[in-house]
Protein backbone atom coordinates (compact mmCIF):
# COMPACT_ATOMS: atom_id res chain seq x y z
CA UNK A 1 0.00 0.00 0.00
CA UNK A 2 1.59 3.22 -0.98
CA UNK A 3 1.23 6.36 1.46
CA UNK A 4 -1.08 8.02 -0.36
CA UNK A 5 -2.93 5.29 -0.11
CA UNK A 6 -2.39 4.78 3.56
CA UNK A 7 -3.32 7.90 4.06
CA UNK A 8 -6.64 8.28 2.33
CA UNK A 9 -7.66 4.48 4.52
CA UNK A 10 -6.88 6.02 7.40
CA UNK A 11 -9.91 8.40 6.91
CA UNK A 12 -11.89 5.39 5.17
CA UNK A 13 -11.79 3.94 8.50
CA UNK A 14 -12.50 6.89 11.08
CA UNK A 15 -15.68 7.40 8.98
CA UNK A 16 -16.42 3.18 9.13
CA UNK A 17 -16.01 3.61 13.00
CA UNK A 18 -18.57 6.44 13.38
CA UNK A 19 -21.17 4.80 11.76
CA UNK A 20 -20.74 1.66 13.26
CA UNK A 21 -21.21 3.52 16.74
CA UNK A 22 -24.26 5.28 15.19
CA UNK A 23 -25.71 1.89 14.54
CA UNK A 24 -24.37 0.24 17.85
CA UNK A 25 -25.42 0.20 21.56
CA UNK A 26 -21.87 1.65 23.00
CA UNK A 27 -22.33 -0.19 26.62
CA UNK A 28 -18.49 0.23 27.78
CA UNK A 29 -18.84 1.98 31.26
CA UNK A 30 -15.96 3.55 31.31
CA UNK A 31 -17.04 5.61 28.06
CA UNK A 32 -19.22 8.09 26.72
CA UNK A 33 -19.97 10.87 23.99
CA UNK A 34 -19.06 14.29 24.36
CA UNK A 35 -21.23 17.45 23.41
CA UNK A 36 -20.68 18.80 20.05
CA UNK A 37 -19.16 22.01 22.23
CA UNK A 38 -16.78 19.15 23.82
CA UNK A 39 -15.76 18.37 20.50
CA UNK A 40 -15.72 22.00 19.07
CA UNK A 41 -12.77 22.81 21.73
CA UNK A 42 -10.83 19.46 20.87
CA UNK A 43 -10.50 20.82 17.31
CA UNK A 44 -9.44 24.40 18.55
CA UNK A 45 -6.05 25.80 18.36
CA UNK A 46 -5.28 25.10 22.20
CA UNK A 47 -4.41 21.76 21.53
CA UNK A 48 -1.43 22.88 18.95
CA UNK A 49 0.23 24.83 22.68
CA UNK A 50 2.47 24.14 25.67
CA UNK A 51 1.74 25.78 28.73
CA UNK A 52 3.67 24.03 31.19
CA UNK A 53 3.03 24.56 35.13
CA UNK A 54 0.41 27.37 37.00
CA UNK A 55 -1.72 29.81 35.43
CA UNK A 56 0.64 32.71 35.22
CA UNK A 57 3.55 31.12 36.29
CA UNK A 58 4.13 29.54 32.29
CA UNK A 59 7.35 28.38 31.47
CA UNK A 60 5.86 29.60 27.86
CA UNK A 61 4.75 33.07 26.51
CA UNK A 62 1.44 32.52 24.61
CA UNK A 63 -0.81 31.64 27.09
CA UNK A 64 -3.05 34.52 27.38
CA UNK A 65 -6.27 33.08 27.37
CA UNK A 66 -5.13 29.97 27.83
CA UNK A 67 -4.86 31.14 31.66
CA UNK A 68 -8.14 32.82 31.62
CA UNK A 69 -10.03 29.37 30.28
CA UNK A 70 -8.09 27.42 32.65
CA UNK A 71 -8.85 29.49 35.67
CA UNK A 72 -12.41 29.24 34.77
CA UNK A 73 -12.06 25.47 34.87
CA UNK A 74 -10.59 24.72 38.20
CA UNK A 75 -13.49 27.58 39.65
CA UNK A 76 -15.92 25.40 37.47
CA UNK A 77 -14.40 21.98 39.07
CA UNK A 78 -14.42 23.45 42.55
CA UNK A 79 -18.05 24.40 42.29
CA UNK A 80 -19.35 21.44 41.00
CA UNK A 81 -17.69 19.49 43.88
CA UNK A 82 -17.77 21.47 46.38
CA UNK A 83 -13.52 21.22 46.64
CA UNK A 84 -11.31 24.07 48.22
CA UNK A 85 -8.50 23.13 45.35
CA UNK A 86 -8.48 21.94 41.55
CA UNK A 87 -5.82 20.96 39.67
CA UNK A 88 -7.28 20.57 36.34
CA UNK A 89 -4.03 19.84 34.21
CA UNK A 90 -3.40 15.82 34.81
CA UNK A 91 -3.88 14.26 31.27
CA UNK A 92 -5.14 10.72 32.45
CA UNK A 93 -7.25 9.39 35.77
CA UNK A 94 -4.21 7.47 35.86
CA UNK A 95 -1.79 10.02 36.08
CA UNK A 96 -4.19 11.65 38.58
CA UNK A 97 -3.23 8.90 40.71
CA UNK A 98 0.43 9.12 39.90
CA UNK A 99 0.92 12.62 41.00
CA UNK A 100 -0.90 11.39 44.44
CA UNK A 101 1.17 8.53 44.40
CA UNK A 102 4.36 10.96 43.98
CA UNK A 103 2.89 13.66 46.78
CA UNK A 104 1.92 11.99 49.92
CA UNK A 105 4.24 8.26 49.32
CA UNK A 106 7.12 7.09 48.67
CA UNK A 107 8.57 3.95 46.86
CA UNK A 108 8.12 0.45 49.39
CA UNK A 109 5.49 2.17 51.26
CA UNK A 110 2.20 0.46 51.95
CA UNK A 111 -0.90 1.36 49.99
CA UNK A 112 -4.68 -0.39 50.79
CA UNK A 113 -6.41 -0.75 47.78
CA UNK A 114 -9.19 -3.18 46.31
CA UNK A 115 -8.06 -6.91 43.97
CA UNK A 116 -9.00 -6.08 40.82
CA UNK A 117 -11.09 -9.26 40.69
CA UNK A 118 -13.20 -7.43 43.37
CA UNK A 119 -13.39 -4.22 41.21
CA UNK A 120 -9.89 -2.68 41.44
CA UNK A 121 -8.34 -0.68 38.68
CA UNK A 122 -5.08 -1.58 37.23
CA UNK A 123 -3.31 1.82 38.59
CA UNK A 124 -4.02 0.76 42.07
CA UNK A 125 -2.26 -2.96 41.15
CA UNK A 126 0.38 -4.48 42.37
CA UNK A 127 3.79 -4.46 40.77
CA UNK A 128 3.70 -7.82 39.67
CA UNK A 129 0.33 -7.37 37.97
CA UNK A 130 2.37 -4.41 36.13
CA UNK A 131 -0.07 -1.91 38.01
CA UNK A 132 0.68 1.62 38.04
CA UNK A 133 1.03 1.84 42.02
CA UNK A 134 3.42 -1.05 42.30
CA UNK A 135 5.53 -0.86 38.62
CA UNK A 136 5.72 2.80 38.12
CA UNK A 137 5.95 4.63 42.31
CA UNK A 138 7.17 1.22 43.48
CA UNK A 139 4.64 0.87 46.45
CA UNK A 140 3.88 -2.45 48.49
CA UNK A 141 0.03 -3.06 47.77
CA UNK A 142 -2.48 -4.74 50.08
CA UNK A 143 -5.77 -5.84 49.30
CA UNK A 144 -8.84 -4.85 51.45
CA UNK A 145 -10.68 -7.78 52.47
CA UNK A 146 -13.85 -8.33 50.09
CA UNK A 147 -17.51 -9.08 50.90
CA UNK A 148 -18.34 -11.11 47.42
CA UNK A 149 -22.12 -11.27 48.60
CA UNK A 150 -22.39 -7.72 49.10
CA UNK A 151 -19.53 -6.88 46.18
CA UNK A 152 -18.28 -4.21 48.41
CA UNK A 153 -15.23 -3.93 50.50
CA UNK A 154 -15.84 -5.44 54.53
CA UNK A 155 -15.26 -2.87 57.21
CA UNK A 156 -14.68 -5.36 60.04
CA UNK A 157 -12.17 -7.76 57.95
CA UNK A 158 -10.51 -4.70 57.01
CA UNK A 159 -9.85 -3.06 60.40
CA UNK A 160 -8.33 -6.12 61.62
CA UNK A 161 -5.96 -6.62 58.43
CA UNK A 162 -4.90 -3.65 59.39
CA UNK A 163 -4.73 -3.74 62.73
CA UNK A 164 -2.71 -6.78 62.38
CA UNK A 165 -0.30 -5.25 59.80
CA UNK A 166 0.18 -2.31 61.93
CA UNK A 167 1.08 -4.65 64.79
CA UNK A 168 3.34 -6.63 62.64
CA UNK A 169 5.46 -3.01 61.79
CA UNK A 170 3.63 -2.54 58.42
CA UNK A 171 1.63 0.15 58.72
CA UNK A 172 -0.27 1.45 55.39
CA UNK A 173 0.88 4.81 54.47
CA UNK A 174 -2.56 5.32 51.59
CA UNK A 175 -5.63 4.15 51.64
CA UNK A 176 -7.01 4.37 48.17
CA UNK A 177 -10.91 3.89 47.44
CA UNK A 178 -12.91 3.46 44.05
CA UNK A 179 -12.23 0.76 41.34
CA UNK A 180 -13.58 -0.79 37.81
CA UNK A 181 -15.83 -2.67 38.65
CA UNK A 182 -17.73 0.07 41.11
CA UNK A 183 -21.39 -0.71 41.76
CA UNK A 184 -22.40 0.72 45.06
CA UNK A 185 -20.77 3.54 47.31
CA UNK A 186 -17.50 2.20 48.74
CA UNK A 187 -17.53 2.46 53.08
CA UNK A 188 -15.14 5.78 53.62
CA UNK A 189 -17.60 7.00 56.21
CA UNK A 190 -16.75 3.64 57.82
CA UNK A 191 -13.05 3.53 57.45
CA UNK A 192 -12.27 7.29 57.30
CA UNK A 193 -11.44 8.20 60.93
CA UNK A 194 -10.28 4.36 62.00
CA UNK A 195 -7.68 5.08 58.80
CA UNK A 196 -7.09 8.47 60.20
CA UNK A 197 -6.37 7.05 63.05
CA UNK A 198 -3.16 5.54 61.85
CA UNK A 199 -1.83 8.32 59.96
CA UNK A 200 -2.99 6.75 56.89
CA UNK A 201 -3.74 9.58 53.65
CA UNK A 202 -7.08 8.54 52.11
CA UNK A 203 -7.60 9.26 48.01
CA UNK A 204 -10.91 7.92 46.49
CA UNK A 205 -10.08 7.13 42.74
CA UNK A 206 -14.03 8.43 41.27
CA UNK A 207 -13.12 7.85 37.83
CA UNK A 208 -16.13 5.95 37.08
CA UNK A 209 -18.48 7.51 39.05
CA UNK A 210 -17.36 11.43 39.03
CA UNK A 211 -20.84 11.99 36.96
CA UNK A 212 -22.87 10.53 39.68
CA UNK A 213 -20.84 12.01 42.29
CA UNK A 214 -21.26 15.59 40.88
CA UNK A 215 -25.09 14.81 40.53
CA UNK A 216 -25.37 13.86 43.79
CA UNK A 217 -26.61 10.54 43.43
CA UNK A 218 -23.52 8.53 44.91
CA UNK A 219 -21.30 9.27 47.71
CA UNK A 220 -19.84 12.32 48.83
CA UNK A 221 -16.05 11.77 49.40
CA UNK A 222 -14.89 15.16 50.51
CA UNK A 223 -17.29 15.09 52.53
CA UNK A 224 -16.68 11.57 54.38
CA UNK A 225 -13.33 11.74 55.34
CA UNK A 226 -11.04 11.40 52.17
CA UNK A 227 -7.92 13.68 51.48
CA UNK A 228 -7.81 13.89 48.21
CA UNK A 229 -9.98 12.89 44.89
CA UNK A 230 -8.71 11.77 41.61
CA UNK A 231 -10.48 10.92 38.57
CA UNK A 232 -11.07 10.77 35.29
CA UNK A 233 -13.35 13.25 32.99
CA UNK A 234 -14.90 11.03 30.46
CA UNK A 235 -16.96 8.51 32.10
CA UNK A 236 -20.07 9.46 33.88
CA UNK A 237 -18.74 12.66 33.76
CA UNK A 238 -19.18 13.06 30.22
CA UNK A 239 -15.83 15.44 29.18
CA UNK A 240 -13.36 14.80 27.20
CA UNK A 241 -10.63 11.95 27.73
CA UNK A 242 -8.86 13.69 30.56
CA UNK A 243 -7.85 13.57 34.49
CA UNK A 244 -8.50 15.89 37.44
CA UNK A 245 -7.49 16.16 40.95
CA UNK A 246 -9.79 17.23 43.99
CA UNK A 247 -8.83 18.43 47.64
CA UNK A 248 -8.40 21.21 50.49
CA UNK A 249 -6.02 23.84 50.20
CA UNK A 250 -3.35 21.63 53.03
CA UNK A 251 -2.18 19.91 49.87
CA UNK A 252 -2.34 22.00 47.22
CA UNK A 253 0.89 23.07 47.10
CA UNK A 254 2.21 18.99 47.14
CA UNK A 255 -0.14 18.18 44.49
CA UNK A 256 0.75 20.83 42.47
CA UNK A 257 4.32 19.93 42.29
CA UNK A 258 3.01 16.61 41.97
CA UNK A 259 1.54 17.13 38.72
CA UNK A 260 4.20 20.12 37.52
CA UNK A 261 7.06 19.16 37.10
CA UNK A 262 6.80 15.85 38.74
CA UNK A 263 4.12 13.91 36.35
CA UNK A 264 3.10 15.96 33.53
CA UNK A 265 4.55 18.43 31.01
CA UNK A 266 2.18 19.93 28.91
CA UNK A 267 -1.05 19.04 29.68
CA UNK A 268 -3.09 18.87 26.80
CA UNK A 269 -4.67 22.21 26.27
CA UNK A 270 -7.95 21.74 24.44
CA UNK A 271 -8.67 18.94 26.83
CA UNK A 272 -8.36 21.01 29.63
CA UNK A 273 -10.82 23.79 28.18
CA UNK A 274 -13.13 20.71 27.19
CA UNK A 275 -12.90 19.77 30.62
CA UNK A 276 -14.35 23.39 31.41
CA UNK A 277 -17.20 23.36 29.05
CA UNK A 278 -18.09 19.65 30.18
CA UNK A 279 -17.90 21.05 34.13
CA UNK A 280 -20.47 23.92 33.28
CA UNK A 281 -22.83 21.06 31.32
CA UNK A 282 -22.63 18.83 34.28
CA UNK A 283 -23.46 22.05 36.42
CA UNK A 284 -27.04 22.89 34.49
CA UNK A 285 -27.44 19.17 33.45
CA UNK A 286 -25.93 16.79 36.18
CA UNK A 287 -28.69 15.87 38.69
CA UNK A 288 -31.13 14.86 35.83
CA UNK A 289 -28.46 13.09 33.83
CA UNK A 290 -27.35 11.13 37.24
CA UNK A 291 -30.76 10.26 38.17
CA UNK A 292 -31.21 8.72 34.80
CA UNK A 293 -27.86 6.98 34.89
CA UNK A 294 -28.70 5.29 37.46
CA UNK A 295 -32.51 4.47 36.94
CA UNK A 296 -31.35 2.90 33.79
CA UNK A 297 -28.44 1.11 35.61
CA UNK A 298 -31.09 -0.47 37.66
CA UNK A 299 -33.78 -1.02 35.07
CA UNK A 300 -31.42 -2.35 33.04
CA UNK A 301 -29.81 -5.15 35.69
CA UNK A 302 -33.45 -6.01 36.66
CA UNK A 303 -34.63 -6.93 32.93
CA UNK A 304 -31.56 -9.07 32.75
CA UNK A 305 -32.07 -10.87 35.93
CA UNK A 306 -35.74 -11.48 35.26
CA UNK A 307 -34.37 -13.09 31.89
CA UNK A 308 -32.48 -15.60 33.52
CA UNK A 309 -29.00 -13.60 33.49
CA UNK A 310 -26.99 -14.11 36.84
CA UNK A 311 -26.62 -9.78 37.82
CA UNK A 312 -24.15 -9.67 40.50
CA UNK A 313 -25.28 -7.59 43.46
CA UNK A 314 -28.79 -8.89 43.71
CA UNK A 315 -28.80 -8.76 47.65
CA UNK A 316 -27.70 -4.86 47.43
CA UNK A 317 -30.20 -4.17 44.58
CA UNK A 318 -27.52 -5.21 41.92
CA UNK A 319 -26.11 -1.57 41.29
CA UNK A 320 -25.99 1.95 43.05
CA UNK A 321 -23.98 3.25 39.41
CA UNK A 322 -23.96 3.45 35.90
CA UNK A 323 -22.74 0.11 35.85
CA UNK A 324 -24.07 -3.84 35.77
CA UNK A 325 -21.89 -6.79 35.97
CA UNK A 326 -22.91 -10.17 35.17
CA UNK A 327 -21.80 -14.01 35.84
CA UNK A 328 -22.04 -15.50 32.18
CA UNK A 329 -20.26 -18.73 33.17
CA UNK A 330 -23.47 -20.79 32.31
CA UNK A 331 -23.40 -19.41 29.03
CA UNK A 332 -20.01 -19.81 27.81
CA UNK A 333 -17.05 -17.00 29.60
CA UNK A 334 -16.81 -13.50 29.11
CA UNK A 335 -14.30 -12.93 26.78
CA UNK A 336 -16.53 -14.68 24.16
CA UNK A 337 -19.50 -13.09 25.05
CA UNK A 338 -17.96 -10.25 24.38
CA UNK A 339 -16.91 -10.90 21.00
CA UNK A 340 -20.16 -12.42 20.44
CA UNK A 341 -22.05 -9.48 21.24
CA UNK A 342 -19.97 -7.29 19.45
CA UNK A 343 -21.02 -9.28 16.21
CA UNK A 344 -24.82 -7.95 16.95
CA UNK A 345 -23.52 -4.31 17.43
CA UNK A 346 -24.04 -4.37 21.43
CA UNK A 347 -20.39 -3.18 22.75
CA UNK A 348 -19.70 -4.49 26.30
CA UNK A 349 -16.32 -5.42 28.10
CA UNK A 350 -15.45 -9.00 29.85
CA UNK A 351 -15.00 -8.34 33.46
CA UNK A 352 -13.02 -10.54 36.43
CA UNK A 353 -15.37 -11.17 39.33
CA UNK A 354 -15.20 -12.56 42.98
CA UNK A 355 -13.76 -16.01 42.25
CA UNK A 356 -12.30 -15.93 38.71
CA UNK A 357 -8.55 -15.99 39.61
CA UNK A 358 -8.94 -18.95 42.15
CA UNK A 359 -10.83 -21.24 39.65
CA UNK A 360 -7.72 -20.35 37.19
CA UNK A 361 -9.32 -17.77 34.63
CA UNK A 362 -7.70 -14.81 33.65
CA UNK A 363 -8.72 -11.60 32.51
CA UNK A 364 -8.89 -12.56 28.10
CA UNK A 365 -11.42 -15.28 29.49
CA UNK A 366 -13.06 -14.57 32.61
CA UNK A 367 -16.36 -15.11 34.44
CA UNK A 368 -17.69 -12.02 34.13
CA UNK A 369 -19.03 -9.24 31.72
CA UNK A 370 -19.65 -5.40 32.78
CA UNK A 371 -22.10 -3.09 31.41
CA UNK A 372 -22.41 0.56 31.76
CA UNK A 373 -25.19 3.25 30.78
CA UNK A 374 -23.49 6.41 30.85
CA UNK A 375 -23.20 6.44 27.15
CA UNK A 376 -26.77 5.76 25.90
CA UNK A 377 -28.36 7.61 28.94
CA UNK A 378 -26.87 10.67 27.17
CA UNK A 379 -28.02 9.10 23.84
CA UNK A 380 -32.16 10.16 25.77
CA UNK A 381 -32.42 6.63 26.56
CA UNK A 382 -34.88 5.75 29.28
CA UNK A 383 -35.91 3.11 31.66
CA UNK A 384 -38.07 1.49 29.13
CA UNK A 385 -35.34 1.37 26.52
CA UNK A 386 -33.15 -0.88 28.48
CA UNK A 387 -35.82 -3.34 28.66
CA UNK A 388 -34.94 -3.45 24.98
CA UNK A 389 -31.28 -3.31 25.37
CA UNK A 390 -31.91 -6.55 27.98
CA UNK A 391 -33.49 -8.53 25.21
CA UNK A 392 -31.17 -8.12 22.96
CA UNK A 393 -28.25 -9.33 24.96
CA UNK A 394 -30.37 -12.34 25.52
CA UNK A 395 -31.08 -12.78 22.23
CA UNK A 396 -27.34 -13.37 21.54
CA UNK A 397 -26.23 -15.12 24.59
CA UNK A 398 -29.29 -17.31 25.76
CA UNK A 399 -31.40 -17.41 23.01
CA UNK A 400 -28.15 -17.94 20.76
CA UNK A 401 -29.74 -16.16 17.91
CA UNK A 402 -27.99 -15.46 14.51
CA UNK A 403 -25.77 -11.92 15.10
CA UNK A 404 -26.72 -10.54 12.38
CA UNK A 405 -30.54 -10.73 12.62
CA UNK A 406 -29.97 -9.00 15.51
CA UNK A 407 -27.62 -6.31 14.60
CA UNK A 408 -30.36 -5.29 12.26
CA UNK A 409 -32.72 -5.01 15.53
CA UNK A 410 -30.07 -3.11 17.18
CA UNK A 411 -29.55 -0.59 14.12
CA UNK A 412 -33.36 0.07 13.47
CA UNK A 413 -33.51 0.48 17.60
CA UNK A 414 -30.71 3.17 17.41
CA UNK A 415 -32.14 5.19 15.03
CA UNK A 416 -34.40 7.04 17.88
CA UNK A 417 -31.30 8.17 19.79
CA UNK A 418 -29.02 10.13 17.18
CA UNK A 419 -28.08 13.01 19.31
CA UNK A 420 -26.56 14.22 22.70
CA UNK A 421 -28.67 15.18 25.59
CA UNK A 422 -28.00 16.62 28.65
CA UNK A 423 -26.15 19.43 26.89
CA UNK A 424 -26.57 23.35 25.91
CA UNK A 425 -26.31 22.42 22.06
CA UNK A 426 -27.08 18.91 20.91
CA UNK A 427 -27.57 19.69 17.10
CA UNK A 428 -24.67 18.03 15.83
CA UNK A 429 -25.32 14.32 15.45
CA UNK A 430 -23.96 12.24 18.37
CA UNK A 431 -21.28 10.25 16.15
CA UNK A 432 -21.54 12.24 12.97
CA UNK A 433 -18.11 12.74 11.14
CA UNK A 434 -16.50 16.17 10.85
CA UNK A 435 -14.60 16.89 7.61
CA UNK A 436 -11.89 19.11 7.71
CA UNK A 437 -10.52 18.07 4.48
Amino acid sequence: MSVKESYSDIFEKLERHHKWFNESLPLIASENIPSPAVREVLVSDFGNRYAEGWPGERVYAGCTYIDEVEVICMRLAQKLYNAEFADVRPPSGVLANLAIYSAFARPHDIMMAPSIPAGGHISHGKREHAGTAGLVHGLDVEFYSFDATQMNIDVDKTKQKVRQMVQDGRTPKMAMFGGSLFLFPHPVKELADFLKGHDIHINYDAAHVAGLIAGGVFQDPLREGVDTMTMSTHKTLFGPQGGLILGFERHMEDIKKSVFPGTTSSHHIHHMAAKAVAFAEMLEFGVSYAQQVVANAKALAESLSDMGFKVLGEDNGFTKSHQVAVNVLDYSDGGNVEADLEKANIIVNRQLIPGDIKAGRNYFHPGGIRLGVSEITRLGMKESAMKEVANYIKQVIIDKKNADTIKDSVRLFRQDYQNVQYCFDGKLGAYEYIKLR
